[in-house]
């Protein structure tokens, strides 16, 4: 039995000093780690750092949407960068509104990360790698772009597993069938100790829909509240769900790390 967090960015600057010694104390509870990136320097060092261990340890690219103000995409040099071994998403790609009631130039705004995150998207599926789904105060466009997406690329998606994930999943049900019915799934953090918000979704989830993570540093569960979070908590995230669920931890470590290994082709 092993844990996986799907979602751990130790290559931020929050773990500048120590990421090699929080992945071996990761590796050494048996808790697998996808190290996602938000530009392409934080890319690139996801597949350094993934590159230096033989198992356990992978990456992802991609440019998130809050980086856009900085970073022009490029979509040949992404490209590149799916062709290490180690590299087994696109991510983290989305939208993020956060910031909407603030902003005076909203609309190209939107317009930029839609168009940006439909590359990304595209980038994707011409791989055969699957995406890693941001997606903040956005579910009204990002529902509707999902399904033009896979109606437009409908001849490349796989049959056999899930094209992406909404990460860091904090919709209501129905918003989760929805993903699901387009051939996504979700994952949890850390939120789920502390907010009783996804409780009845947790029961209800089947199986193969639900991954973990830990969205370190960020989303530290109980009971490190307060900390910098990092992979070795994501055994806190899969414990809750096992105690909303009424089964074992073990079992939640079982169903939670074969879809990342079906997903993620590993």
């Amino acid at each position: 039995m092993h844990f996986f967090d799907t979602h751990s960015h130790i290559n931020m600057a929050e773990f500048s000093a120590d990421a090699e010694t929080v992945i071996k104390r990761a590796l050494n509870e048996d808790i697998y780690v996808i190290i996602p990136g938000t530009d392409y320097k934080t890319s690139k060092k996801a597949i350094d750092l993934a590159n230096k261990y033989q198992k356990g340890v992978y990456a992802a690219i991609g440019v998130h949407p809050s980086e856009l103000e900085t970073e022009r995409f490029s979509y040949d040099m992404y490209a590149m960068l799916t062709k290490f071994p180690k590299t087994v998403a696109v991510g983290e790609i989305g939208l993020d509104y956060a910031w909407r009631e603030l902003d005076s130039d909203i609309e190209s705004r939107k317009r930029l990360q839609k168009e940006i995150f439909l590359k990304q998207l595209e980038l994707s599926r011409k791989v055969d790698i699957p995406a890693i789904i941001h997606c903040r105060q956005a579910e009204d466009d990002m529902l509707p772009l999902l399904k033009d997406f896979r109606h437009e690329y409908k001849d490349l998606m796989p049959k056999d597993r899930p094209w992406g994930v909404l990460h860091c999943f904090s919709g209501d049900e129905n918003l989760a069938w929805e993903y699901f019915n387009l051939g996504l799934i979700i994952s949890f953090t850390g939120l789920i100790t502390f907010s009783q918000r996804w409780d009845d979704l947790i029961r209800k989830v089947p199986e193969d829909k639900l991954m973990i993570e830990t969205d370190a540093p960020f989303m530290t569960p109980e009971p490190y509240r307060g900390t910098r979070n990092e992979p070795l908590l994501v055994q806190y995230v899969a414990k809750r769900i096992a105690e909303i669920r009424n089964t074992t931890v073990e079992k939640v470590a079982e169903f939670t790390s074969a879809n990342a290994h079906k997903m993620f082709k590993l």
